[in-house]
């Protein structure tokens, strides 16, 4: 598995394995037993987002295996609302005793891995990759995660330590704020 920037080529792989693993896609039984995402990545934003280096893949000699976008939150240009709230929220969000806002962190997510591909350490590889990618840039991957994504929460903080530092809510739905440090 190669694990690595994503390019513009590679746009309609990622909106196709996005799209088939959004929330409004799935069935209640598949968003609880596999996890989801959300948002408005279609090929033409996720093209931008490779163009801005914001995106990692997991490439399977051609074949898509995942991704996991990674970016700093002030190089988004039109930041969705629950990028806006996590932002709004960092003096109340804690790293290690300080507020996420006195040091430089780098949003993680959102990631999904192709159903073909799960239990294969896919995940864990792009979680490595974007350590390895945030340490030159950050102290921290900071990830919000809707409170209903059990999956996500089983696999980021149980599975691989990402750490909870606060919450939010956004309309009438609660996110949790977790956190990796980016060397270890």
């Amino acid at each position: 598995m190669d694990y690595r920037q994503a390019e513009v080529s590679d746009a309609p792989a990622m909106a196709a394995l996005f799209a088939a693993h959004h929330h409004d896609a799935l069935s209640e039984r598949e968003r609880a037993e596999q996890g989801f995402v959300q948002g408005g990545l279609d090929a033409a934003a996720l093209r931008s987002m490779a163009e801005a280096g914001s995106l990692l893949v997991a490439d399977d000699e051609g074949d898509l295996a995942g991704l996991l976008g990674l970016a700093a939150p002030r190089s988004i240009p039109d930041p969705p609302p629950p990028v806006r709230a996590l932002v709004a929220a960092q003096d109340s969000l804690h790293w290690q005793g300080r507020p996420l806002r006195s040091m430089p962190w780098m949003l993680y997510g959102p990631v999904v891995v192709d159903r073909a591909y799960r239990g294969q350490g896919v995940a864990r590889g792009l979680f490595d990759a974007a350590r390895a990618a945030a340490a030159r840039r950050a102290d921290v991957m900071v990830a919000f995660i809707e409170r209903a994504n059990e999956r996500s929460w089983k696999v980021h903080v149980e599975g691989f330590g990402m750490t909870p530092l606060g919450e939010f809510i956004l309309g009438d739905r609660p996110y949790d704020v977790v956190g990796a440090a980016t060397r270890t």
